[in-house]
């Protein structure tokens, strides 16, 4: 295994351990609706920091952007606001069928969409069965899926021991929201291959390859910008539960943590993209539909890693660890199974 892919699977874990702890700085909010705090968090995230990177980055911004049709920048959108529904399907499926439920579906399904649906649809899918890198690349897949299963379990044996309940627990629903997310989760992945046209034209004004993907996000992240935000500010308009006047009617010191902790956890939340583009910069050309395997089972990994280290498995019992501790070194091994595939 090369020093390139093994950089670009480390890239891909940083970018995996920033979005295990992004919404740590959102827990610290008080006295906000979830509808006001997302929408602070998602403008830095969605909006402000791809703008402004990509402004530092191109000798000039409108000129990069204006070189495109809309037929090219069309598609990298939609498929970012794709994206989008999937991050609100992925709160509410949540709700109905708790964190390790949720989490085991929604991302088992993203991962497997997201990763194997761009070489079909480039018909390069059975490419992959001919070579012996390929055959390799897809069993890491396909042991990465087992691996979140298997921390799927650990957390659903946590929440048993625990008495963790979801919100409003309701299967049917749940699974439907699921399969959904997963599905729609997937569109970053769509994204990133519709605008390589965009990442080609980065390079070519000498943009250093670890971030041609970055002026991209602007499109990428504004489709997604346009769903999250009109989801929450249709939400925050029709509720009278909810009221941003009130959110921002508190006491000055709590207003100035809470925009502080939602600037900040959405800044971990782009910083996930941010180095998600630095590993997919590393990986061969002819095996770029891993990053989103790699990002995904890497965010599973890492989710579990923060658990341990803020002590919320303590009480579980030593089963739910024990499981939980062979679903990581099983994702660990998917992550091996890929880079020697790509080194292949």
């Amino acid at each position: 295994m090369n020093s390139a892919i093994i950089a670009g699977i480390f890239w891909h874990f940083v970018g995996a351990a920033s979005a295990a702890c992004f919404y740590a700085p959102f827990k610290q909010v008080k006295r906000w609706s979830w509808e006001t705090m997302w929408s602070v968090g998602g403008v830095m995230s969605w909006l402000i920091l791809p703008w402004a990177v990509s402004a530092i980055l191109l000798p000039d911004f409108h000129a990069y952007y204006s070189s495109f049709s809309l037929a090219q920048l069309m598609p990298v959108f939609l498929f970012g606001a794709m994206w989008g529904i999937g991050n609100i399907n992925y709160g509410l499926t949540m709700r109905y069928l708790g964190m390790s439920m949720g989490i085991g579906i929604a991302i088992g399904i993203t991962l497997v969409v997201g990763t194997l649906m761009t070489p079909l649809l480039q018909g390069r899918f059975g490419e992959l069965f001919a070579s012996a890198g390929g055959r390799l690349t897809l069993l890491g897949v396909l042991v990465a899926l087992i691996g979140v299963g298997i921390v799927t379990r650990a957390g659903l044996l946590k929440e048993r021991a625990l008495g963790i309940n979801a919100e409003e627990f309701n299967l049917k629903k749940g699974l439907v929201l699921a399969v959904m997310c997963g599905i729609f989760s997937a569109g970053m992945s769509f994204a990133m291959d519709a605008a390589k046209p965009m990442h080609e034209a980065a390079a070519q004004l000498g943009i250093d390859p670890l971030y041609v993907a970055l002026p991209s996000y602007v499109v990428i992240m504004g489709g997604g910008a346009l769903v999250n935000l009109a989801f929450c500010f249709y939400r925050l308009a029709t509720r009278p539960e909810l009221s941003v006047r009130r959110d921002f009617s508190v006491a000055k010191p709590l207003l100035m943590a809470n925009v502080a902790f939602a600037v900040l956890g959405g800044t971990m939340w782009y910083l996930q993209f941010f180095f998600y583009a630095w590993g997919h910069a590393r990986i061969p050309a002819q095996y770029d539909y891993v990053s989103w395997m790699l990002h995904m089972s890497l965010y599973v990994l890492c989710g579990g890693l923060v658990g341990l280290l803020m002590k919320e498995w303590k009480s579980a019992g030593r089963r739910p660890v024990s499981v939980l501790s062979i679903g990581c070194v099983v994702i660990i091994i998917a992550a091996n199974i890929v880079g020697l595939g790509m080194a292949a």
